[in-house]
Formats: structure tokens, sequence, C-alpha cells
């Protein structure tokens, strides 16, 4: 069984990030592979929402190298912090697009009525036609 590297601490972190800003790329491939637990942590939240989890953990793991590449330490906040929010908005954006693309947006009932997804929408054809 395969585990992820065990997290940063403060100090560590605060001398990878510094290695990092000065150039050091080998410093940048450590702050990504010790915080990769984290994007199992967010991605945990949305298992049974119906996504495939390899799709959500690429998406994760894509928007976690950024947030290194991101990151400003003189805001004050942990790395951690930062990229947890970056995963979420990353995966919940994605979840949207898909939503947007995979779901059938309207059906038409026998009475002509425009039904979006969600009933509680409902436009007649007829309003439609008469406001051309």
């Amino acid at each position: 069984m395969k585990t992820f590297p065990k997290p940063l601490s403060i100090q560590e972190e605060r001398e990878y990030l510094k290695r990092y800003k000065e150039g050091d790329l080998e410093a940048r491939e450590v702050l990504i592979n010790r915080n990769l637990r984290l994007v199992a942590h967010v991605i945990k939240k949305y298992q049974q929402t119906g996504y495939d989890m390899d799709d959500l953990l690429s998406v994760g793991t894509i928007e976690l190298i950024k947030a290194v590449n991101t990151f400003n330490v003189e805001k004050g906040s942990r790395l951690a912090t930062y990229a947890a929010k970056c995963v979420e908005n990353a995966i919940l954006s994605r979840m949207r697009l898909w939503f947007q693309t995979s779901i059938p947006r309207a059906e038409k009932n026998r009475d002509g009525v425009f039904w979006h997804r969600y009933p509680r929408i409902c436009i007649s054809f007829a309003l439609l036609w008469t406001a051309a």
C-alpha cells in the first residue's frame, strides 16, 4: 500500500519556500509532493458525487502545482491553507463545467411547456413566441 509523504512542518515549509523563491526547483518538487495528501483530503469530500475520483485528483494536483507557483509568502498564511482553497475552487469549477455540459438542460412536456431541469423554473413557449 502506497501512502503519501508526511506534510512539512512550518519550519521546513518556510525553508523550502525560501529555496524555491531563490530558484531551487527541487524545493518546488518537495513542496508539491509533500502536499499531495492535502489534495486527497479535499477530493474526499466529493466521493459520493458520482464524478470520477481520478479526474478530480488530476484537477486537484494541477491546481496544487499552480498554487505552489503563485503562493506569496508575504501574505502571512501557510501554503496548505492557500492550496486547499485553490484546489477546492478548481474542483467546484470543473464540476460546474461538467454539470453544464453533461445534463440535459431542458425537456418539453405534452402541453408544450418548456421545463428546466429544476421544475420551479417554467417558461411557456407561447410567451416566447409572443415576445418576438
